[in-house]
């Protein structure tokens, strides 16, 4: 702020100054002064800053430099000894600056945007077009047919041209994606303002009415003041680090002033008509012609920008899972060696949420993928599945590499501590479920979260296989025994093995064949395998749950499905686990269904279960009597149950048949 007050108040000096009288001398030291101050200031800014890399800046000062002599030798002559010979050696010198500029910026634009970054130097080009073409009907042609003498022309020429190259370059710095600190905009104002005064300049001398001095002084003056202010201001540094990823939203401001550059050559076309200047109309024409086609290939690039989007993971930067089955399904149809798939879920995630928030949770998202894509090969598909579960496709893998791809993911991952505050770094681990065998998608995603439920099982942090000859009697046992390891965890009594008796007994009732009867048998036994997965803190609470914690809670019917569903031949049964907590007037979960859209089976299990979480003592309620436990369920006739099974079950309890949960000998 000194510096621009310090600036300011030279320029105001300069214009205070006579400008007659022997004081030419004077206005040249103040305005060399100001011109050249912006180069120790950049000087000092770097030593300060230390901005890496160091050379966009170096040009930048040198180019200044050459700027600040130039100015000397061009306003000593013109103020000191009255010489107004054109060209001078001040030109040579504005003309030398400009490529030394150009490099300056053009190295800043590539520290900015190292990826190829085509929308933006669309946008800039569609502009640049546009001046080149007033620049040529105002500015350069003039001066081809005024027939001036070799030397004079081939000066004049240089700087609208050599400004049309800055001009393009500034844009293309300007438009940019990557930070915009205040640096970014002092840079940005000194381009506009030399861009500007350099315009009026030549228009000026075309009409041969120039003269230092005048408000263009002032115009260059306050853009040599704001390039100093760049050097010197902190942010200088940021200038060069490079844009954390490409922004695909086109604003609306920009869509604007785009719209309006396209039509200012046929704009000008219109001009020209009614003006009847008809030789023109070639240069326009082309202009038209470029500026379409630039306008042509932004939308093509929007449009590929768009399908790409689609498919990509907006947090991670990975596949979507609709881009991975897609890529599984024609892997499948075309390879003659099945692909190998892995199905990499976050120990433990929902805890990183609740402790450090969800933005952390992201961020923990992100460095895990950029993990997993650090572990996976080039060619692979890598996809962020759902939530902190994420899926690779291998291609060509022989089946005994499996297991090494598995593990090289997780140790990936579990390799260094994860960053989730400023504070606090977390080990975060995974598990990896890998399947190479299946003849559809259904059955290598399905062995491969067999295998995912195998790991966490197992403990966490590990890997497991699917092996397609698994003994399905022995998965039916072991989801079984997780089942009553729930039912441990919540009462003293059993609870799925009599709610998928009762379950049978009321399908039997009703009249439903066997197959109906025995489903819902099973499917009452394991209804609440998925509450496994729930934190024991939440599951076993004998207070009342938040409602954070009774989210969390709504989740297991999706959590049973999964596991039950991982298991050859029982979708049908993972399908009614899903919906036994759906409601007859839609307001269940987890899906909200209605009506004959529930399954029978899950509607039974409904009833039978509440009727065994009613009686049973849970942590956070004291049983009910029978009398009680049947008078809610008429209550919730109709509404919460169906009807029909309401009045079986109930039938069934008084013939006795709805044994207490105490009498294991029932059982």
């Amino acid at each position: 702020m000194f510096y621009v007050m310090f600036g300011s108040a030279l320029t105001l000096v300069y214009y205070a100054l006579p400008t007659g009288g022997g004081w030419g001398p004077a206005r040249v030291v103040v305005y060399f002064a100001i011109s050249a101050s912006a180069v120790p200031a950049i000087v000092l800014g770097m030593r300060a800053h230390r901005p890496v890399p160091p050379w966009p800046w170096l040009f930048i000062g040198i180019s200044q430099l050459i700027f600040a002599l130039a100015d000397a030798s061009f306003y000593t002559a013109h103020l000191v000894f009255g010489i107004t010979t054109f060209p001078f050696v001040a030109d040579v010198l504005y003309i030398c600056h400009y490529p030394v500029v150009v490099t300056g910026l053009a190295l800043l634009i590539g520290r900015r945007s190292p990826r190829r970054d085509l929308p933006n130097l669309l946008d800039a080009a569609l502009l640049a077009v546009v001046a080149a073409m007033l620049s040529w009907l105002y500015l350069i042609e003039p001066y081809v047919q005024a027939g001036a003498p070799q030397r004079v022309s081939v000066a004049s020429l240089a700087y609208p041209v050599l400004d049309l190259v800055l001009f393009a370059v500034a844009l293309r710095l300007i438009l940019s994606s990557g930070r915009r600190p205040t640096a970014f905009f002092l840079l940005a104002f000194n381009l506009a303002a030399f861009v500007t005064a350099d315009t009026f300049y030549v228009v000026q001398q075309i009409g041969g009415v120039y003269g230092p001095g005048t408000f263009l002084d002032a115009v260059w003056l306050s853009g040599n003041i704001a390039l100093g202010a760049a050097g010197l201001h902190p942010t200088m540094a940021a200038l060069g680090e490079p844009a954390p990823h490409r922004d695909m939203h086109l604003a609306s401001s920009r869509v604007v002033a785009l719209a309006a550059a396209a039509l200012v050559a046929p704009g000008v076309l219109l001009v020209q008509h009614f003006r009847g200047a008809s030789h023109d109309v070639p240069v326009i024409a082309a202009a038209c012609a470029v500026l379409f086609l630039l306008t042509i290939t932004r939308l093509a690039v929007m449009v590929s920008q768009q399908r790409r989007l689609a498919v990509t993971d907006v947090l991670t930067g990975l596949r979507t899972r609709r881009y991975f089955e897609a890529s599984l399904c024609r892997a499948l149809a075309r390879c003659t060696r099945p692909p190998a798939v892995f199905v990499i879920d976050i120990d433990r995630f929902k805890a990183i949420n609740d402790r450090y928030g969800h933005p952390a949770g992201d961020g923990v998202l992100v460095e895990v993928a950029t993990r997993l894509r650090g572990a996976a090969r080039d060619g692979d598909v890598l996809a962020r599945y759902g939530g902190e579960e994420f899926a690779l496709l291998a291609f060509d893998v022989e089946p005994e590499a499996v297991p090494a791809i598995a593990e090289r993911l997780r140790a990936a991952v579990a390799g260094a501590p994860v960053r989730v505050s400023d504070e606090d770094r977390l080990p975060v681990t995974v598990s990896v479920g890998a399947a190479c065998a299946g003849r559809t998608t259904e059955e290598l995603i399905a062995e491969a979260d067999r295998a995912l439920y195998a790991a966490k099982a197992q403990g966490r942090d590990r890997v497991t296989v699917g092996d397609p000859g698994t003994d399905h009697a022995a998965a039916l046992a072991y989801l079984r025994s997780t089942a009553d390891q729930v039912d441990g965890l919540l009462s003293t009594c059993p609870h799925g093995r009599p709610v998928g008796r009762w379950a049978r007994l009321v399908c039997e009732r009703l009249g439903c064949d066997r197959t109906t009867a025995a489903n819902a048998e099973l499917a009452g036994r394991l209804h609440d395998i998925g509450k496994i997965l729930i934190p024991p803190e939440v599951l076993a609470k004998p207070s009342a749950l938040t409602e954070a914690e009774w989210g969390l809670l709504r989740q297991h019917p999706d959590h049973g499905f999964r596991l039950i569903n991982a298991v050859p031949g029982l979708d049908e049964i993972a399908a009614i686990v899903r919906q036994h907590h759906e409601r007859v007037d839609g307001a269940g979960y987890p899906r909200g269904l209605a009506g004959n859209a529930i399954r029978l089976e899950a509607r039974v299990i409904s009833v039978c279960d509440a009727w065994a979480t009613m009686v049973s003592d849970r942590p956070y309620a004291t049983p009910r009597t029978p009398e009680d436990a049947a008078e809610q369920l008429r209550l919730g006739r109709g509404s919460q149950f169906d009807a029909d099974v309401v009045d079986a079950f109930l039938a069934l309890h008084a013939e006795g048949q709805i044994e207490a949960l105490w009498e294991r000998a029932a059982l």
